[in-house]
């Protein structure tokens, strides 16, 4: 079955197709592409999240598969942090108000360059790594700026199946 990735841009998709076969590394925001978007918050301050099983299980195909994985959020969470941990998710920066240094930053560690990373994100603070990696991709709910600026648009929502969607998208292409 082929993942239902479709060109937000004016690039062809043998054009979407190619830069996918050459990516070694996917970035993932957090809120809005691993979760719905949703801040769920107690009484007493405790923060919740949902993660989609279906994501978790595509993180780790990736993995096995050598797509590195990591995460790029503007928020702190114990939670992220266990939930990378569990997927086994090495690659986690939170916290970031300069999500573009902090792509520099991983490119320079793993020795990846911009266009062998995929980058998902919904947001303002998306988009200069949206603008720099070889595959920009967003979600269906994710903010106009961020449409406008991805290279493809899952059809599946944050938190509901998109992120299995771009791995199943970027290995069907590497294979």
């Amino acid at each position: 079955m082929t993942p239902n990735i479709k060109r937000t841009q004016p690039i062809s998709s043998e054009d979407l197709e190619n830069r996918a076969s050459f990516i070694r590394m996917l970035l993932l925001d957090v809120d809005g592409i691993l979760t719905d978007g949703l801040l769920y918050l107690s009484n007493s301050g405790d923060e919740y999240k949902t993660f989609n099983t279906l994501d978790g299980q595509g993180i780790r195909i990736a993995i096995s598969k050598q797509l590195q994985i990591g995460i790029i959020t503007g928020r702190e969470s114990k939670i992220v942090t266990s939930r990378a941990a569990e997927l086994g998710i090495e690659i986690v920066r939170q916290g970031c108000l300069n999500k573009e240094s902090a792509l520099a930053d991983i490119s320079h560690q793993t020795g990846i360059p911009y266009n062998e990373i995929a980058y998902a994100g919904d947001d303002i603070p998306d988009i200069p790594i949206l603008k720099k990696v070889g595959l920009s991709i967003t979600v269906p709910k994710g903010h106009a700026s961020a449409k406008a600026v991805s290279h493809a648009i899952t059809s599946e929502l944050g938190g509901a199946g998109a992120v299995r969607e771009m791995i199943d998208f970027i290995l069907s292409q590497r294979e």
